[in-house]
């Protein structure tokens, strides 16, 4: 396993899940879940956060977790997270060319935590 890229990794995912739960528009605005206007409403934004709790509490795992088992479970977590966003992002945002885009996104985070977890 690359430790440090797996930590990086998860230091990156924390931050912008920590981001994304002050501010939801950061997702919402690119994956398209803003009114004509671009604002986001109420109801997205209470939708967006429990995500992106997820995404801060499971970034703090990899960047935290005794290397063994426990740092490979919480990349196991990570990489489970990024492949389910693509899979659902990807088919269910009303825009195609964003499902497109949060889709590559999801997987390429993912790719990344494949690579820490699978590199010696």
């Amino acid at each position: 396993m690359r430790v440090g890229l797996v930590r990086t990794v998860g230091v990156a995912t924390a931050l912008y899940g920590a981001a994304v739960t002050a501010r939801p528009d950061l997702l919402a605005r690119p994956s398209g879940l803003t009114d004509p206007a671009g604002r986001v409403a109420p109801a997205t934004g209470i939708c967006l956060r429990p995500l992106a709790l997820r995404d801060m509490a499971s970034g703090l795992a990899m960047a935290t977790a005794p290397e063994g088992p426990a740092l490979r479970t919480a990349v196991l977590v990570r990489i489970a997270a990024d492949f389910g966003d693509a899979a659902l992002l990807g088919a269910t945002l009303p825009d195609r060319d964003k499902r497109i885009k949060a889709a590559a996104v999801s997987v390429g985070w993912g790719a990344l935590s494949v690579a820490g977890l699978l590199l010696s």
